[in-house]
């Protein structure tokens, strides 16, 4: 088909989630003074790597698609109309 963008989005952002969740678990509580007491780094790190844990088995979920696709023969596929 092509090039999936999904697959390296996925990994991109669940290193960055990963990294933003470990050190809002491990930073100094009195960065977060100006944000009213939030652990901003840990709710958008939770974020991140939700939103790239979504991307990565989209990528997932469509490269088993196109596998199964082309696995079908060409003589059984029915025509667009």
């Amino acid at each position: 088909m092509g090039i999936d963008i999904r697959l390296p989005l996925g990994i991109l952002f669940s290193l960055l989630g990963l990294i933003l969740v470990a050190y809002g678990l491990v930073g100094d509580s009195s960065l977060y003074q100006q944000s009213l007491g939030i652990n901003v780094n840990l709710y958008w790190g939770i974020v991140l790597l939700v939103f790239g844990a979504l991307m990565f088995a989209l990528s997932r979920r469509g490269a088993r698609a196109e596998a199964r696709a082309s696995a079908v023969p060409e003589s059984t596929r029915t025509a667009p109309r």
